[in-house]
């Protein structure tokens, strides 16, 4: 077998993954270098467990709120935390045998070990550095090892990994990271969580539907910052209401150690000290970027603020070298680098046609509970851009499905452009807005007008019937509300 490719990816996360089926779909021969699992963090210890974790937390909030739908649940309710786990484990262990068959499948090399770029067209790979995190699925054949190899394109897509703070470093025991959080051994009775972007979030949902006492430390005036700051407010009343405890504007400055406690000693804006006692602390101050020890400085490779620099298609400042997904800066979404994969690799087989990519109309998501979700701009944002700007909302009050689910505390908020009618951004909480937002996003992308959606016939009863009210509200149309 010839160590010689058209396309060599390093790392298989959900970019580097889908960009090597791509290639090879595109008559490119490819190989992809994996050193700890299959599917990078997101299918292995991101996005997939963690949405398993959270499917278990509303099972559970419903079956303790099961008198509200007229049922009756003999004994007491708890969470069996092994099993818990074990089921999250199971998910991840099958799809990550799944990548695994779709390598097989397109005929894509994988090369097991740590890569270095070694020159132009050149990797080297060696045995790595890190032992995988639990036992891999038999190995395809087409599995390779240590060595050089050559390609005419390497794309690195090596992730990212969470990002520590001075002093508050995770030590896998009392303060955890991602990796801990998603396999507890037993549930804390109370956790403090640093930070309240998607990953703390979620954790934080998933800990308080569990049973345990959950405080909140955000450093910035709202929870989930990125997120329009009239849904970040609804959210923030819902978690409060389920039981979670937020204290925003304020910093975890110090964490004091105990045999199996830790003390957490938060600061707030007015600069006094509160202590916090508890089980565990979660680490979930952001990401970044995996461009250590990969030969870059060598080579020339122009990075800032820890991630790689690309233009539009992933082509960074040096020929024949590319960068996709965490590696290649925010946002840092497994969707977003399975669509910067795709570009990428349409742009290196000459495919007619490739657009780069448009920010604005990544869509993101956190799955707490309520659920969030958003695309484009944020009300504020809008404004600032200069836009003379629309605003519809519609809430799940008034909603019959959303009613009937016992789910009716939300909001649907959309922006438009007083002068085109583009819809510039969609904003939303409560029930299933991680399904919904797609309508939006996809309306973004065919550059659909507030007449063209006011004219769509949306299906009835169902959420996304508060789609077409919103839109209808921003113009003083709504019918329901």
């Amino acid at each position: 077998m010839s160590n010689a490719y058209d396309v060599i990816i390093i790392g298989s996360g959900p970019g580097g993954y889908v960009a090597a089926i791509r290639s090879a779909q595109l008559g490119l021969k490819t190989a992809i270098v994996e050193r700890e699992h299959l599917g990078g963090i997101c299918l292995n210890w991101g996005c997939i467990p963690t949405k398993a974790l959270l499917r278990s937390a509303e099972v559970m909030d419903f079956a303790s709120h099961a008198k509200n739908y007229g049922l009756k649940l003999d004994g007491t309710i708890s969470a069996d935390t092994k099993a818990v786990v074990e089921r999250s484990r199971g998910v991840s262990g099958r799809l990550n045998g799944g990548v695994g068959m779709l390598m097989k499948k397109n005929k894509i090399d994988v090369i097991w070990g740590e890569a270095k770029l070694a020159g132009k067209g050149k990797i080297t790979v060696g045995k790595p550095s890190k032992k995988p995190m639990e036992p891999q699925h038999p190995a395809p054949k087409n599995t390779l090892g240590e060595g050089e190899y050559t390609a005419k394109h390497i794309i690195v897509a090596t992730g990212a990994r969470p990002r520590s703070l001075p002093g508050i470093e995770p030590d896998g025991k009392l303060i955890w990271t991602y990796f801990e959080a998603m396999v507890p051994q037993e549930m804390p009775k109370k956790l403090v969580v640093m930070g309240s972007g998607a990953i703390g979030i979620e954790f934080a949902s998933f800990y308080n539907s569990m049973g345990v006492d959950v405080t909140v430390v955000e450093l910035m005036p709202q929870v989930m910052p990125v997120e329009d700051a009239e849904i970040s407010k609804l959210a923030r009343k819902q978690l409060e209401k389920h039981g979670l405890k937020i204290i925003t504007e304020a910093k975890v400055s110090k964490v004091d150690k105990k045999a199996n406690s830790i003390v957490a000693h938060v600061e707030t804006k007015d600069g006094k000290t509160q202590t916090i006692e508890a089980d565990r602390l979660i680490s979930a101050v952001g990401v970044q970027g995996n461009i250590e020890n990969l030969g870059l400085e060598a080579l020339g490779v122009k990075t800032d603020r820890g991630c790689v620099v690309i233009d539009g298609y992933g082509k960074t400042n040096v020929e024949g070298i590319y960068a996709i997904g965490d590696v290649a800066g925010p946002p840092m979404l497994a969707h977003k680098a399975e669509h910067e994969g795709v570009i990428c690799i349409e742009k290196i087989a000459g495919v007619p046609g490739v657009h780069p990519m448009d920010r604005a109309m990544i869509p993101g998501c956190t799955y707490c509970h309520p659920q969030v979700a958003s695309v484009g701009l944020t009300e504020a944002k809008a404004k600032e851009a200069g836009h003379d700007i629309r605003v519809g909302r519609f809430p799940f009050a008034a909603n019959g499905k959303a009613i009937a689910l016992g789910e009716d505390q939300g909001l649907i908020k959309t922006i438009f452009d007083k002068k085109t009618g583009q819809l510039l951004g969609a904003h939303m909480v409560g029930a299933e807005v991680t399904e919904l937002i797609q309508g939006f996003v996809v309306a973004m992308n065919l550059e659909t007008t507030e007449e063209e959606l006011m004219h769509t016939i949306f299906p009835h009863p169902t959420l996304s019937e508060m789609m077409k009210e919103s839109v209808l509200d921003a113009y003083g149309r709504v019918l329901n509300a």
